[in-house]
Order: C-alpha cells, then sequence, then structure tokens
C-alpha cells in the first residue's frame, strides 16, 4: 500500500476514447496500471484495444471496454479509481458524476477548468470523502520494490525515469516534478504526486505532507512551489508543528512580474502577496531548506540524508 493507492486498484478513465486519453491510457497501461474501463456515453458498449507488447507483436493486445457513465463502469468493474482527461466544460459533470458513483480516488488531469466548477466539486469530495487530485496536474506515480506488485500510474506522469526508492515528492508544477525526479533518480521515490497549479485543488501541499509524514516507507519529501496563493505558507506552518521528516523545497518564480500570469492560473502574483520571496521566507523560518534551483534542492536532499544516516 503506497501513501495515495493500492498496488493493482482497478482503475478507469473517463475521456479515455479521446486522443490524449488514448495516448496516456496505453502509457498506464504499460507500466503496470490495471485500468478495467473506459467512459464515453456515446461510444459505451465498445471495446478499445490496446498494444501490451512490443509494437511489431499486433497480438500483444488488452480490450478495454468502455461503459456509459461512472456508475455503470463501477458496477461491472470494481473500479476504486479514474483518470479524468475529458474536456474542460465537460469536466465538472465528469468529475460528480465520479465522486456520486463510489469512485474513491479521482485523479483530474484536465487544464482550463473554471474555477468555480472546481469549487464545486472539490467541496463535494470533501462532503463524501473522496480523495481528488488536480485539476491542471500530471497525476500521480507510485513505485514498488516487489516485482510481483508494480506500482500505479495515474496520468502522464513518466514512469520510466525513475525507481522505488525512500523519497517522495508533491509538486504545482508538472514539468519541474519531471525534473526533480530526474536529478534524484539514483535515490528513488514512493510516490510522486502533481497536485496542480489552479487556484483551488482537491489535494494541497499541505495535505500531501500530513500524507508522507505517515507513510512508513517515505523517509523525505521533497516539495516544489511556485508563485501564486499561500499553499507553501501554510504546508510550512503545519510542517514546523508536525513534520519530523526532512522536507527539502523549490519555489519557481523569483523574477515573476507583479500582475502577470505564469504558466497556471493560479501562478499570479497580486497585491504583492504569493511572491516566491514570501514563500521561501515562510519554509526556511520552518527549517525547510529552499534550494535556488532544481539541481541545488536535489543537492540539499542528498546531503540531508547523508547527514541522516
Amino acid at each position: 500500500m503506497s501513501a495515495f493507492v493500492e498496488s493493482g486498484v482497478p482503475v478507469i478513465v473517463q475521456g479515455m476514447t479521446g486522443r490524449q486519453g488514448m495516448t496516456h491510457t496505453a502509457r498506464m497501461l504499460a507500466a503496470g496500471t490495471n485500468i478495467v474501463g473506459g467512459v464515453n456515453p456515446r461510444k459505451a458498449g465498445t471495446v478499445v484495444p490496446f498494444l501490451t507488447g512490443p509494437r511489431n507483436d499486433s497480438e500483444a493486445t488488452r480490450e478495454i471496454p468502455v461503459y456509459a457513465n461512472c456508475g455503470e463502469a463501477r458496477a461491472a468493474t470494481g473500479a476504486q479509481a479514474s483518470v479524468v482527461f475529458v474536456p474542460p466544460r465537460f469536466a465538472k459533470d465528469a468529475v460528480v458524476e465520479a465522486i456520486e458513483a463510489g469512485i474513491g480516488l479521482i485523479v483530474v488531469i484536465t487544464e482550463g477548468i473554471p474555477v468555480a466548477d472546481t469549487a464545486y466539486f472539490v467541496e463535494l469530495a470533501l462532503r463524501k470523502g473522496v480523495r481528488v487530485i488536480g485539476p491542471n496536474c500530471p497525476g500521480l506515480v507510485t513505485f514498488s520494490d516487489d516485482m510481483q506488485q508494480p506500482g500505479v500510474n495515474l496520468g502522464i506522469i513518466p514512469d520510466g525515469i525513475v525507481n522505488y526508492g525512500p523519497l517522495a515528492l508533491v509538486s504545482k508544477s508538472g514539468t519541474l516534478t519531471y525534473q526533480l525526479m530526474g536529478e534524484l533518480a539514483d535515490i528513488g521515490f514512493t510516490t510522486c504526486i502533481g497536485a496542480g497549479g489552479d487556484p483551488i485543488v482537491g489535494t494541497t501541499l499541505q495535505e500531501a505532507l500530513q500524507i508522507f509524514e505517515k507513510d512508513e516507507d517515505t523517509k523525505a519529501v521533497v516539495m516544489i512551489g511556485e508563485i501564486g496563493g499561500n499553499a507553501e505558507q501554510d504546508a510550512a506552518a503545519w510542517a514546523a508543528e508536525h513534520m519530523s521528516k526532512p522536507v527539502v523545497a523549490y519555489i519557481a518564480g523569483f523574477t515573476a512580474p507583479e500582475g502577470k500570469q505564469m504558466g497556471h492560473a493560479g501562478a499570479i502574483v497580486s497585491g504583492g502577496k504569493g511572491t516566491a520571496q514570501d514563500k521561501r521566507d515562510a519554509l526556511e523560518a520552518a527549517g525547510i531548506r529552499v534550494g535556488e534551483t532544481p539541481g541545488q534542492t536535489a543537492g540539499i536532499m542528498r546531503e540531508m540524508l547523508t547527514v541522516k544516516r
């Protein structure tokens, strides 16, 4: 059992038959994720073949059935998690459908969802006891040291660049997630989660730290933040009181001009608040060292692990 999801958990993909859904469903299957169905009311009753072996072996395929809705998919497959690749204007209804169907973990990859829509389904998920990751995120990937129990890849994070190890990572940035994973690939990870860069997300940096603190296999955490909002300050305040494991952070956006959105919808400094320096000050006051570059951040983590031993 990883910090967020159990190996072998049955997974459905909402929007599986779209271009992005098809591409990343193939990747997730190749990583060992147990995808048991897709959801698309217009293609319900069909099956989609995915290659599971070498590309020149056309017989090595797995046929994934498509269901009309999440309730039907869960009844037929026992699905416990969903990955959402549905376009922004339909994403709210898709996530609500998954919540009402009793799916316990929902990873929302979609970018550009209206904030009011996200606020609605995040609040509903909280009331129903459902874990939402995202939106506007690369997803979640876990690793295992047991060859009989492969990890789980839910989303678009490239799993082939690292293996199992003692670190965990939580990030507001997709590409920086991949970079820090690569920088620390020789050490390895238990779990890497993209929290998402929107103003409202289902799982915050602080909540991720709380989960990693309880996870016995995780020995240290890398946290990647960026300008905008106060998620990093909230995480720092909690960590100062409760975190026993080493945390190293990197904050993107020290040169960002005020009032200009930088990449993510939530990455904007407004009214002089949410600057990278504000976040760095809060983290360092909580005893969390902050690297000036991804490479330096990885170096600090290596140093801390050496001292800890």
